[in-house]
């Protein structure tokens, strides 16, 4: 991870990691597991490949997560959160959770991809962590 000046205030510096609407996007992909530069990119509609891979390469610099690149034609990127990207699973599922809330008060449907993200994005509540 690189040394960087770090704001004072730590909700400053959380919203300094991960502020970007992509990057949010990014981690509850992450959160279900491994993927692959084409998965992340496939299910971030609206996001160019430019800024998919500045956005990956500003994670993997702050420590957020990992690429692995395997010597193939063509070539295979995996991106996996490390632990401090994982550290962040609480604060998504303190999202998801008024994300829901709020749908539920202004009757907007969910579906069982929505459910399944939740049920990962709580799964330390689960385990009893």
């Amino acid at each position: 991870m690189e040394n960087k000046e770090l704001p004072l205030c730590p909700v400053e510096t959380t919203l300094m990691l991960i502020s970007d609407r992509w990057k949010v996007l990014i981690l509850r992909d992450l959160f279900m597991g491994t993927k692959r530069f084409g998965e992340l990119k496939k299910s971030l509609t609206g996001i160019s490949q430019k800024v998919l891979t500045a956005n990956l390469r500003d994670m993997e610099q702050s420590g957020l997560l990992t690429r692995k690149v395997y010597p193939e034609v063509p070539p295979r990127v995996e991106y996996t959160l490390t632990e401090v990207g994982e550290s962040l699973r609480p604060i998504l599922g303190a999202l998801y959770d008024w994300g829901m809330d709020y749908k539920k008060r202004n009757r907007s449907p969910v579906n069982e991809q929505v459910h399944a993200l939740g049920a990962v994005l709580h799964e330390d509540r689960k385990a009893g962590i």
